[in-house]
C-alpha cells in the first residue's frame, strides 16, 4: 500500500524551452483533474441526508439518524488530519481517485443491499468507513495546489478550485430526482446512482492528475513564477519527516489553533443548516420531496459565486487578511440564518432566498480557513495543516450539527436548534476576530536536512 502511494520520482529537467508550454498546458489539466475529483467525493458524502425523510418514515427518530450520520463526520475529521500526514508524502494521482473508489463503493452497497439500512449501529459502521476514505480527498488536492501555484496565485485558485464542494454536492438533488424517475420512486437511488457517477469521476481524476512539478521534468512554482514566499530556500522542497512537521510546524502555530477551533462553528453552521435542510423543510415549511431536493441544490450551488467573490475580496479589499474577510462574511450568514429560521410556514420564496443566501456566504469562510491553514505551514507540511484544521471542523463542528442538533430538535424542537446554531456563528466571528491582527505568520522550515 505504502509503494502504491509513494511520490513519483524527479526526473530529468525539460529543456528550457519547452517549459513554459508545458507548465500552462498541465497546470490546467491538473486542475480539472483535482476540481472534478473533489467534486467526486462530494457525490458520495451527503446522500444520507436526501434519504433520511424516508427513514424517519420507517420508524427512526432524528436523533437516532443524527448519530448514524455522525459516523461520517467523526471518521472524516479523524482522517483528514491522518490522511493529511500522509499524504504529504504520497502521490495525489493514485492517492485521490482510490479513495474515491473505496467511498462509492460503501454507497453502492447501502443502495442494493436493503440489511445495509435496517439498523442505526450497520448505518453509523458504513458511513463511518465512508468517511475515512473521504478523508482521502482533500490533503491530495491542497498538496498538489501548493506545488503547482504560487502564493500570489493561490487565493483566486483555491477560492475557484473550492466550488467542486457546491458542484458535487449541489448535484447529488437533481441525481436523486432522476434515480427516483429512472427507478420506479427507489429513494435508494439517492445511494447507488451518485456512486456510480463517482466511478467514472475517479478514472478520470487518475488520467488528469499528476505529482509535483519536478516529476513532470519542470522547475518548482516558485522558480517558475519568481514568486518566493518570505523566507523561502531549497529546504522548501525537501520531504519533512511526519514528526518533524508536527513538531516544529502545526502544533506550535498558534494562529492555526485560531482557526482549528473557528472551523468548529463554521462548520456547525454549514452542516446544521445542509444536513438537516430535507426534514426541516418537509416536517416546518410542508416542501415536497421534490421541492426541498432543488432547494439542497440551489443552497450548494450558490456557494459557488459567493466562494469567488470571498477569495477575490480576500485578496483585493482585505489585501490577504482571511481573518478579517471571514469576518465579514460569517457576520451576513447570522442575518440569513435568523430569516431562515423566523419566516413564517408559507413563504416559500423567501426560504429559498434565505437558503440560498447562506449558501453563498458560508462557503467563503469555509474555504478561507483552508486557504490560511495551507499558508501558515511550508508546503511540503501542507496536507498535515489542513487536515489539523478539518479534524476540528468535522469531529467538532460537523458531529455537532448532525448528532447533537438532532437530539437538540427532538427535546427542544427547531427553535432549540436555530438558537444552537447562531450561537455556532457568534462564536466563530469572535475566533477569527483574534487572527485579523496577525500578519502571515508562515512556517519556515529548517535549514538543515531533515
Amino acid at each position: 500500500m505504502i509503494r502504491l502511494f509513494q511520490p513519483a520520482a524527479h526526473i530529468e529537467p525539460l529543456a528550457t524551452t519547452q517549459q513554459d508550454q508545458t507548465y500552462k498546458r498541465l497546470r490546467w489539466q491538473i486542475f480539472l483533474g483535482i476540481f472534478l475529483g473533489y467534486a467526486g467525493y462530494y457525490l458520495v458524502r451527503k446522500n444520507f441526508s436526501l434519504a433520511m425523510p424516508h427513514l424517519i418514515e420507517q420508524g427512526f427518530s432524528r436523533g437516532e439518524l443524527g448519530l448514524a450520520i455522525s459516523g461520517v463526520a467523526i471518521a472524516y475529521g479523524l482522517s483528514k488530519f491522518l490522511m493529511g500526514a500522509v499524504s504529504d508524502r504520497s502521490n495525489p494521482r493514485v492517492f485521490l481517485p482510490v479513495g474515491l473508489l473505496l467511498s462509492a463503493s460503501i454507497f453502492l452497497f447501502m443502495g442494493f443491499v436493503p440489511w445495509a439500512t435496517s439498523s442505526i449501529s450497520i448505518m453509523f459502521v458504513l458511513l463511518f468507513l465512508n468517511g475515512w476514505f473521504q478523508g482521502m480527498g482533500w490533503p491530495p488536492c491542497g498538496r498538489t495546489m501548493v506545488h503547482w501555484w504560487s502564493q500570489k496565485e493561490r487565493g483566486r485558485v483555491v477560492s475557484l478550485w473550492n466550488c467542486a464542494h457546491n458542484v458535487g454536492g449541489g448535484a447529488i438533488g437533481p441525481l436523486f430526482i432522476l434515480g427516483m424517475f429512472w427507478f420506479n420512486n427507489d429513494w435508494r437511488s439517492a445511494f447507488y446512482v451518485p456512486a456510480l457517477a463517482a466511478i467514472v469521476v475517479a478514472i478520470f481524476a487518475y488520467l488528469t492528475m499528476r505529482d509535483t512539478p519536478q516529476s513532470c521534468g519542470l522547475p518548482s512554482v516558485e522558480a517558475y513564477k519568481n514568486d518566493y514566499p518570505e523566507g523561502y530556500t531549497q529546504n522548501h522542497e525537501q520531504e519533512l519527516s511526519t514528526s518533524e512537521i508536527f513538531k516544529k510546524y502545526i502544533l506550535r502555530n498558534k494562529l492555526l489553533w485560531y482557526i482549528a477551533f473557528a472551523n468548529v462553528f463554521v462548520y456547525l453552521l454549514r452542516y446544521g443548516v445542509l444536513d438537516w435542510a430535507p426534514t426541516y423543510l418537509k416536517e416546518v415549511k410542508h416542501f415536497s420531496i421534490s421541492k426541498s431536493s432543488w432547494a439542497y441544490f440551489l443552497y450548494e450551488w450558490a456557494g459557488i459565486p459567493g466562494t469567488l467573490l470571498c477569495g477575490w475580496m480576500s485578496d483585493k479589499l482585505f489585501k490577504g487578511n482571511r481573518g478579517a474577510t471571514g469576518v465579514f462574511f460569517m457576520g451576513l450568514v447570522t442575518i440569513a440564518t435568523v430569516v431562515y429560521w423566523l419566516n413564517p410556514a408559507g413563504n416559500p420564496n423567501i426560504d429559498m432566498l434565505a437558503l440560498i443566501a447562506i449558501g453563498f456566504l458560508i462557503y467563503g469562510p469555509v474555504m478561507l480557513i483552508g486557504l490560511h491553514a495551507l499558508e501558515l505551514a511550508p508546503k511540503k507540511a501542507a496536507g498535515t495543516a489542513a487536515g489539523f484544521t478539518g479534524l476540528f471542523g468535522y469531529l467538532g463542528g460537523s458531529v455537532a450539527a448532525n448528532a447533537v442538533v438532532g437530539y437538540t430538535v427532538d427535546y427542544f424542537g427547531w427553535d432549540g436548534g436555530f438558537i444552537l446554531l447562531i450561537g455556532s456563528c457568534l462564536a466563530a466571528i469572535v475566533l477569527l476576530t483574534l487572527t485579523c491582527w496577525h500578519g502571515r505568520e508562515v512556517a519556515k522550515p529548517s535549514t538543515t536536512e531533515p
